[in-house]
């Protein structure tokens, strides 16, 4: 889902069309994701689709707003969806690590790490 919603979010930053606290929405993500892995939650895969995709809009939108001038609009959108689909097949084999006890715990644990780095930028300390 992220993948496919990512380039919506990054037109509209490309084309200039707002979208209402992106930064909060991003630390959001960081908070409700971050808390979903610390609890090992299993959501249906409709609702996790829909908040994985309401959140990617956020964060694409905030690199599409980002784009240099001087850039290349198509190198900077390539290498911008190959470094997306590296971190998505990072965290898969992270997630990986969960058939073994020891690796829950270190899965759930930066689960935790994250979503209090999205409190700590949602409130200003980072």
């Amino acid at each position: 889902v992220f993948p496919l919603v990512m380039a919506y979010g990054g037109a509209l930053g490309v084309l200039g069309i707002p979208i209402p606290h992106v930064e909060t929405g991003i630390a959001l993500s960081a908070i409700v994701l971050g808390l979903a892995v610390a609890v090992a939650l299993r959501a249906p895969l409709w609702i996790a689709a829909a908040i994985v995709a309401i959140f990617a809009i956020f964060h694409d939108h905030a690199h599409g707003t980002e784009l240099p001038g001087a850039a290349n609009p198509f190198a900077y959108a390539l290498g911008f969806v190959v470094a997306t689909g590296c971190l998505h097949v990072i965290g898969i084999a992270f997630g990986l690590l969960t058939r073994w006890p020891a690796g829950q715990v270190l899965v759930r644990s930066c689960g935790a790490i994250i979503a209090l780095a999205g409190v700590a930028f949602l409130t200003g300390i980072a």
